[in-house]
């Protein structure tokens, strides 16, 4: 049974999906939610927008985020899908709340421009996705998690949305030259 609708709840998707829809950066867009912010003097409270990779991202419960830059590489021939090149982010995530993370929560989705990007998996090179999806992160500990995407042959802009759940509102967006 899904819990009651309430309107603090429908105002802040109402926010969240007006900030996506005209194109404001997720960042203003939790920034707005007044959750999820960035600690105030941190790069990313200053410029208000996108994260940059290797920048450390917090949510309200604790759980942060760090993204390294992309490494570029040449996809197998067993890689789905298939693709000229792949961007491999390693992913760090760090539980500094009281409650215990479970990584099956993590969304992670990514862009080139407008258009979404497709996770790529090629396991003959170690690329598998969240491989450990059931594993529990205490609090006080990290895990990493190495994830690709499929990319065109020229380096591109490329824009990775993390959320601790699926459902999250508040989401730590990094972009950068992939």
């Amino acid at each position: 049974m899904a819990p009651p609708r309430t309107p603090k709840a429908l105002l802040a998707a109402c926010v969240l999906f007006t900030a996506v829809a005209c194109g404001v950066p997720a960042r203003e867009g939790t920034a707005a939610l007044g959750a999820g912010g960035a600690p105030a003097g941190s790069p990313a409270a200053q410029a208000g927008h996108d994260l940059r990779f290797g920048t450390d991202h917090r949510f309200a419960s604790g759980v942060s985020f760090s993204v390294s830059a992309p490494k570029s590489f040449q996809p197998s021939s067993a890689a789905y899908p298939p693709s000229p090149r792949g961007a491999a982010f390693d992913i760090e995530v760090v539980n500094n709340g009281v409650e215990t993370y479970r990584l099956s929560g993590l969304s992670v989705t990514a862009t080139i421009g407008d258009a979404p990007a497709k996770q790529l998996v090629d396991a003959t090179q170690g690329f598998t996705g969240v491989y450990d999806a059931g594993k529990d992160v205490l609090p006080g500990r990290s895990a990493r998690i190495t994830l690709a995407f499929a990319a065109p042959t020229q380096p591109v802009q490329m824009r990775l949305q993390l959320r601790p759940s699926a459902t999250d509102p508040t989401a730590a967006t990094y972009c950068g030259p992939a």
